[in-house]
């Protein structure tokens, strides 16, 4: 007889049932439903002291619940004198098949455990990963939804986001703002870097702390490149900076500095030979 012979199985397993068997296996169920619900009733209280995520806590007590149940199958077959070896190979090879075939789906489920109970952003979030950024809208076991700033929706698998290098703009509170302006080679670097702190002082939401800064940082081809920095909560991040950069066209004109471009000045020298 073959191992997985199932109508074999279930023919030698019947045979000798007895109504004392039934009784018997009743019995154990019932046992084995009253220790289910007290270790159910004793996990769901362990979970609640933890600091792990509430979907997280229901998946494990899920888990564990499928865990206990086939335990209990198990323990009312061998009760009624149910050959379970050639059960459990069935089992073993059914089972095999299916993680071959959900591999992928099986690693997005382990990704998502992980971000949920390591906690790396939360739900409204601004994150960056591997170059796609945007707000998180949702956190499943499979995927994690992005909503980026031009309103597009991105689905992340878990698996390539739980091992990859995430950046959360959001967890901090705040984010620093950064415009970097060209000014002529002409224009005094006191009066460009005046022009500068009044469109800092024009534009509202910047924290008074961190202090905001202008620094020349560049000595370009045609002209000087400065940089300047701000700090806002990281709700007002856009509203700071589309602001700046409008404020600072209008202080450098309100200055006179004029704000190049890329340019190249051609000299002709008239060849008097």
């Amino acid at each position: 007889m073959s191992a997985l012979d199932l109508k074999a199985l279930l023919g030698t397993s019947f045979a000798g049932m007895t109504l004392g068997k039934i009784l018997s296996a009743l019995l154990t169920l019932i046992v084995c439903l009253i220790v289910i619900k007290a270790v159910l009733k004793l996990t769901t209280r362990l979970l609640s002291r933890s600091k792990l995520d509430v979907r997280v806590q229901k998946y494990i007590q899920t888990g564990i619940k499928l865990v206990l149940y086939i335990i209990a199958a198990v323990i009312v077959a061998e009760s009624l004198d149910v050959n379970m070896t050639s059960l459990v190979a069935l089992l073993s090879v059914g089972s095999l098949g299916i993680t071959l075939a959900a591999e992928d789906i099986l690693g997005n489920v382990a990704g998502g455990l992980v971000i949920l109970s390591a906690h790396p952003f939360s739900m409204g979030d601004f994150i960056e990963v591997n170059g796609t950024s945007g707000t998180v809208q949702e956190i499943s076991l499979n995927h994690t939804k992005l909503m980026t700033p031009d309103g597009l929706l991105v689905m992340l698998p878990n698996k390539e986001l739980s091992g990859s290098k995430v950046i959360n703009y959001t967890v901090l509170g705040r984010r620093r703002v950064t415009q970097k302006v060209t000014a002529s080679y002409d224009a005094p670097t006191e009066d460009v870097k005046a022009a500068c702190r009044d469109a800092l002082a024009n534009t509202p939401k910047i924290l008074d702390d961190p202090a905001s800064a202008v620094y020349l940082s560049n000595y370009g081809e045609s002209s000087i490149e400065y940089t300047v920095f701000c700090w806002c909560s990281a709700a007002d991040y856009w509203d700071v900076y589309f602001g700046l950069g409008e404020n600072l066209r209008s202080a450098f004109a309100a200055h006179g500095v004029e704000m190049t471009y890329d340019h190249l000045n051609v000299h002709i020298v008239e060849n008097r030979g």
